[in-house]
């Protein structure tokens, strides 16, 4: 009897040994798969002229591109200073305000500024299971990190108001490689994607740090609008060196006409538009001066679904070449 059980036991036997051994094999190349080292989890060192080109896609603007360059760095204050390579994007950033990693940036932990606080979006060294808390994109928020692959680091943040932010931070090219933010009923307000990584910049680079003054959207009226607007400067000290101006406008086909200016308090108009039937203009931006004081807005607007919508924004300009 114990002859004839052996086969079988010494089969089932070899059976378990091989599925036990292709269970450590499989677990063995998992772990060998990961090939994120020591220094990817470390908090990374920016160099003058480093360079990340994003794509950014908001649902109000639509999708634009930017690269991002590290432009200074102030080691007497412990501060990067990052900016834009081309002027009219820094612009544009600066009237749409979608991009809250521009300007300042920490040395001892790559934290962003918000409201004139740096935020601990980053949270050096990587590890699993981290959570804190920071301040972005005028929400409150719990981060944690989910996990961290070949040098990917994933992150999940949950706000206040329920928003969410999930966003993936390439230890290999030491900064952000994605990111999404959605609010509490499923929209998507902000997604940001590197597209490429590089080092030595060579060029002018553009930073302006702006304050909102002005965003409305103005709809088809038989009469004319008028509104206003308050230029009282950077700080009581401090005017801003220009104003950044955004246009957003659909005009009917059928019978639509609109018209916009703008005055300042001396009576100078610096910026006056004129639109026919079926004309839109999508996302044109430029700069006005900076006038402190009181702006007058007249718009008119002819046709159903006519529309403007205007955003200001003062700005102080700062630029370097490298």
């Amino acid at each position: 009897m114990t002859g004839r059980i052996k086969a079988p036991f010494l089969v089932l036997l070899l059976l378990c040994t091989s599925v036990l051994a292709g269970c450590v094999s499989d677990s063995e190349s998992a772990e060998e798969a990961d090939a994120t080292t020591e220094e990817q989890k470390q908090l990374p060192v920016w160099e003058i002229g480093d360079n990340w080109l994003y794509t950014f896609i908001t649902p109000q603007f639509g999708e634009d591109s930017a690269r991002l360059v590290v432009a200074d760095v102030r080691t007497d204050d412990g501060l990067f200073m990052l900016g834009i390579s081309s002027e009219g994007e820094a612009q544009r950033h600066a009237v749409i305000n979608h991009n809250p990693f521009l300007g300042r940036v920490t040395m001892d932990g790559l934290s962003v500024y918000e409201n004139g606080d740096p935020q601990p979006v980053f949270n050096f060294p990587w590890a699993v299971g981290n959570s804190w808390q920071f301040r972005l994109l005028g929400q409150d928020w719990t981060a944690t990190t989910d996990n961290i692959y070949n040098g990917d680091v994933t992150i999940s943040a949950t706000s206040t108001e329920d928003h969410e932010l999930s966003y993936v931070f390439s230890g290999s090219q030491g900064f952000i490689k994605s990111l999404l933010w959605t609010d509490n009923e499923g929209i998507d307000h902000l997604e940001m994607n590197l597209n490429q990584k590089k080092t030595d910049y060579s060029g002018d680079v553009f930073f302006y740090r702006a304050g909102d003054i002005h965003d409305n959207l103005y709809e088809e009226n038989d009469q004319e609008i008028y509104d206003t607007f308050l230029d009282e400067g950077y700080s009581p000290n401090e005017v801003w060196d220009t104003l950044v101006w955004y246009l957003d406008v659909e005009i009917s086909q059928q019978g639509g006409s609109g018209s916009l200016s703008i005055k300042d308090h001396q009576g100078a108009s610096p910026l006056t538009r004129a639109w026919g039937a079926g004309s839109t203009e999508k996302g044109s931006f430029g700069t006005i001066p900076s006038n402190s004081g009181d702006h007058s807005i007249t718009v008119t607007l002819r046709g159903q679904d006519s529309f403007v919508h205007l955003k200001v924004a003062g700005a102080l300009v700062r630029s370097w070449t490298l």
